[in-house]
């Protein structure tokens, strides 16, 4: 089995096999966190697709410093954001059907709805880290952060999932 090093250098090189076999060794994971940060099935796809597009498109750039993976969610992570930064601005609604339709389970839901509530830096992080288990310095090397910063966002989303989910 090629290595992400090994198959990057072939998709440059112009391999369709290569390119498809990265697509899909990492299309679960990029669409689990576009999912975890915009809340909709059809949000994530639009999400993931357009990030491994601008990846590829970009592939001649990517400077190997860090691994395949760690830069296609970076693109991830700032394209959702892009997302619902822009939806923020249009007016639409922060929870996707299947949040709303989620709602009547409660319990899950309501850390579900308190995640999304989260300010994105400290969604970011939390997502990455409990629902993607990345560790501090998986998430600190995709977000492009020092790890002290990650463990200060992660204290201060617990304190505020706390203070959220006891006052529902």
């Amino acid at each position: 089995m090629a290595t992400d090093a090994e198959l990057v250098a072939e998709a440059r090189a112009g391999s369709r096999d290569a390119a498809a076999e990265l697509f899909e060794r990492h299309w679960p994971a990029a669409w689990r966190v576009a999912f975890a940060l915009t809340g909709a099935a059809a949000g994530a796809e639009d999400v993931a697709q357009d990030s491994f597009e601008r990846a590829f498109s970009a592939l001649g750039k990517f400077n190997g410093r860090s691994a395949f993976s760690t830069w296609l969610y970076r693109i991830v992570v700032n394209r959702a954001l892009n997302v619902r930064r822009s939806e923020a601005k249009r007016g639409q609604a922060n929870a996707g059907p299947e949040q709303a339709a989620a709602a009547e389970s409660g319990g899950l839901f309501d850390l579900a709805e308190a995640v999304a509530r989260l300010p994105d830096d400290r969604r970011v992080v939390v997502v990455l880290r409990y629902w993607l288990d990345f560790t501090p310095t998986e998430i600190a090397t995709v977000l492009g952060l020092p790890v002290g910063t990650v463990h200060s966002r992660l204290g201060r989303a617990l304190t505020d999932l706390r203070k959220g989910l006891e006052s529902t």
